[in-house]
């Protein structure tokens, strides 16, 4: 009844408000004659009428910017998964897709697409979107700046850095003296185009060679301690003489430049004396967050643009601010952590794409259109790589450090990327750099980035001291191994206590390894050395809760999915574990568009696709990561479906075809190491047809004869099933429970899909 009267209240009131709007509407025409409004002529058309405002909406300035920020973060995107497929770092390729969308590329063969995506016009909207990014970019950079690394370990890294710096930077000042007649702008000193030249060749990209060095699994070595101290005062140092060079530019001479660097020097005592202190006492007083409230977030978000305001004012650019407000934040890790998160999402991956595209829309490769000019673009190269390079490796050596090492340092030094885009652009702007030296400079910012990896690979062959991924104790061959991956470490421990439930008997002859995947951000994990401390401490609590050794090996990465392929296969293990979550069990109509528009979008998917190993996942509810890593794995693949997994006393194994009495092994292990009641089900009676089947399970009661059984029955209720704790089942037996829509499958325990 109340329903009925709900629905009557609605209808009357609508209806009656309608007709009050059309009645005043209908009225309100007269008033247009008054007005001498004109309406619009009839001939026009109502389609002409739809099209001309389709036209006005796409041209709207808005409507542009959104256009071209799409655009922007879909090639930003694809070229950056295409480079880390090849190993690179993706900044290579989104700044490949940067200069592709501008006039070396597009611009070149679809002027007409190029105009009307980047006209002129817009470009400044584009500018300061991405300069806003660059901003939030240099307040990262800046809180992930670790000064008391500096302080523990300045004396090796300070020597190191500053070699790195003043070398190259020597070389490029003599590399100016070269080019200045030819390439120098029109109006510009010798003194402000050399300096921007020496300062271009001395940059070092500290978050590309941060995550270089994690994902190499390098970050707890001692190379890769004194590397990153190395890029982060590299980074302090060359941004320092960045604000003394821009200042000398905008002053116009040197002496002129003092007043501009001391009031710099003013502002930055103030930033530390001042500024520091005051937001240390607010994060002891606000510093989780439960108690980080809105009011105090705006007070450090105020702080950072204040920050950028006033080092704009000066003349040392406000990206220096940025870099300072985010360097005197509180030294508390979790503190950080949680601006970084805050910030870096949008920053980095909307944001940050912004200024590789305008970089590129600047960059144009048509310009270097003669021999001499590509001469000149490989003299660039040259300089660059042997000033850095040579200058970090030689210091290197000087200082104690290996050959090895040594070369590893200057090649990694030699990273520029992002950094050097920054400053190219700065100098872009203030005039002092041409297009076509801009260009070149470019240019050379990819070659150096690009080089690091294979640099690195050359290194580590011709001294011949490969790094196993393996550990030492799934070495030996005679154990039966299994390897436990996961990326959420509350996810561990159903999977440990399953590898646990078939080797517990034999852990003299047995090996579990626990691989824990930290996914990389797009900068460098802030906080690893703390996930990998959380990460060691709960393995370490269930071995000793399980009696037992358990492997950890923690690992950062960009690649889950590839990373978890290559341990698996280089460690020659038996069995790999993975885990999912419960929403396999939901074939929703909404499962299945997801699952058909990720496998258009997902480069991976479409690869797999066309070496037809995608045949092997047809109508397969699992996600696009499993599939792979089942497609490239070369041991049996446990697939894990954790439904409150608590242990393994009872379980229940669906047979439906003879290629499932591989199956026959793993029951053989549950009742073995777990004592575990087993039931199964040969429900097209393969068992009672197949010789090898039947044997098998005999071998196994002679055994232990009240620990299996096999039934027939050809209904499975859910009371049969609530009983059970885990459910063994193939790969092609589950496809074939997945196709047919079994509706017993909603009241399943846990289960275990294994491919052989």
């Amino acid at each position: 009844m109340k329903g009925f009267r709900n629905s009557v209240f609605y209808v009357v009131i609508i209806g009656a408000f309608s007709a009050l709007i059309y009645l005043i509407v209908s009225k309100g025409k007269f008033l247009e004659v008054a007005s001498e409004i004109k309406a619009a002529p009839m001939e026009s058309g109502h389609w002409n009428d739809f099209v001309d405002a389709m036209a006005q909406n796409l041209q709207h300035p808005l409507a542009l910017l959104l256009a071209q920020i799409i655009t922007i973060i879909f090639a930003a995107r694809l070229m950056g998964w295409f480079c880390r497929k090849i190993g690179q770092p993706s900044v290579i390729g989104e700044i490949i897709a940067g200069i592709m969308l501008g006039p070396s590329l597009i611009g070149m063969y679809f002027p007409e697409f190029s105009a009307h995506l980047f006209p002129k016009e817009s470009l400044g909207n584009l500018q300061f979107l991405s300069q806003i990014g660059l901003i939030f970019f240099m307040y990262v950079i800046g809180m992930e700046l670790n000064i008391n690394v500096l302080k523990n370990k300045a004396h090796e890294a300070v020597v190191i850095s500053h070699a790195s710096i003043i070398f190259p930077f020597t070389l490029g000042v003599g590399l100016a003296y070269y080019i200045y007649s030819s390439y120098a702008p029109t109006g510009i000193d010798f003194l402000s185009f050399s300096l921007f030249i020496g300062i271009s060749m001395s940059i070092t990209a500290f978050p590309v060679l941060a995550r270089i060095v994690q994902e190499r699994g390098i970050h707890k070595t001692r190379l890769g301690a004194i590397v990153i101290t190395c890029a982060a005062a590299d980074d302090i140092t060359a941004w320092c003489i960045l604000a003394a060079v821009i200042a000398i530019v905008k002053a116009g001479s040197f002496l002129s430049s003092l007043y501009i660097i001391g009031l710099a020097i003013l502002y930055v005592l103030i930033m530390l004396q001042l500024v520091r202190p005051f937001l240390k006492h607010i994060s002891e007083l606000k510093g989780s967050r439960e108690t980080l409230n809105k009011p105090v977030v705006a007070i450090f978000f105020l702080t950072l643009l204040l920050s950028a305001y006033v080092s704009e004012l000066i003349g040392i650019h406000a990206l220096f601010g940025a870099f300072m407000a985010g360097a005197v934040m509180p030294e508390n890790t979790r503190f950080r952590s949680i601006f970084i998160e805050k910030v870096e999402d949008v920053a980095v991956l909307v944001l940050l794409p912004l200024f590789f595209v305008f970089t590129g829309l600047r960059t144009q490769i048509g310009l270097i259109d003669s021999p001499e000019a590509w001469k000149i673009a490989a003299l660039v190269v040259a300089v660059a790589v042997t000033g850095k390079f040579l200058g970090s490796a030689l210091a290197a050596k000087f200082v104690g450090q290996s050959w090895k090492d040594s070369l590893s340092i200057g090649a990694l030094m030699n990273t520029r990327g992002l950094m050097e885009l920054i400053v190219l652009n700065i100098g872009y702007d203030l005039g002092v750099l041409s297009s076509e030296i801009f260009t070149i400079l470019v240019l050379m910012a990819l070659v150096t980035t690009f080089m690091t990896g294979p640099s690195l690979d050359l290194i580590n062959f011709l001294f011949r001291q490969p790094k196993s991924s393996v550990p030492v104790e799934v070495s030996n061959v005679s154990k039966y191994r299994i390897l436990v991956a996961f990326s959420n470490i509350a996810g561990s421990k159903p999977l440990l206590t399953l590898a646990d439930s078939l080797t517990r008997k034999q852990t003299d002859n047995s090996a579990v390894t626990a691989l824990h995947l930290s996914l990389s951000t797009e900068l460098h994990a802030f906080d690893v050395k703390d996930s990998e401390r959380e990460f060691n401490m709960a393995i370490s609590h269930e071995a000793e809760v399980m009696e037992r050794e358990i492997e950890p090996v923690f690992k950062v990465t960009n690649d889950i999915e590839n990373d978890v392929i290559e341990v698996a296969n280089q460690g020659r293990y038996d069995l790999l574990l993975i885990g999912l979550g419960r929403s396999i069990f939901e074939g929703t109509l909404l499962g299945k568009v997801l699952g058909f528009t990720t496998q258009i979008i997902n480069p991976d998917r479409l690869l797999d696709k066309f070496t037809g190993k995608e045949g092997l996942f047809e109508n397969s509810p699992f996600d696009e990561r499993t599939r792979h890593i089942v497609a490239q794995s070369k041991m049996p693949v446990g697939i894990f479906l954790d439904k409150d997994f608590k242990s393994a006393d009872r379980i229940f194994v669906p047979v439906f075809s003879k290629e499932d009495v591989f199956l026959v092994e793993y029951v053989r292990q549950f009742i073995h190491n777990n004592g575990s009641q087993v039931i199964i089900l040969d429900a097209g009676e393969e068992i009672k047809n197949t010789t090898e089947f039947r044997e098998k399970i005999r071998s196994i009661e002679q055994i232990a004869p009240n620990h299996i059984s096999v039934i027939s029955t050809k209904t499975i209720k859910k009371e049969f099933l609530d009983e059970q704790q885990l459910m063994v089942v193939s790969l092609d037996s589950w496809k074939k429970l997945v196709d047919s829509h079994s509706l017993w499958l909603n009241s399943t325990p846990s289960v275990l899909i294994v491919k052989p």
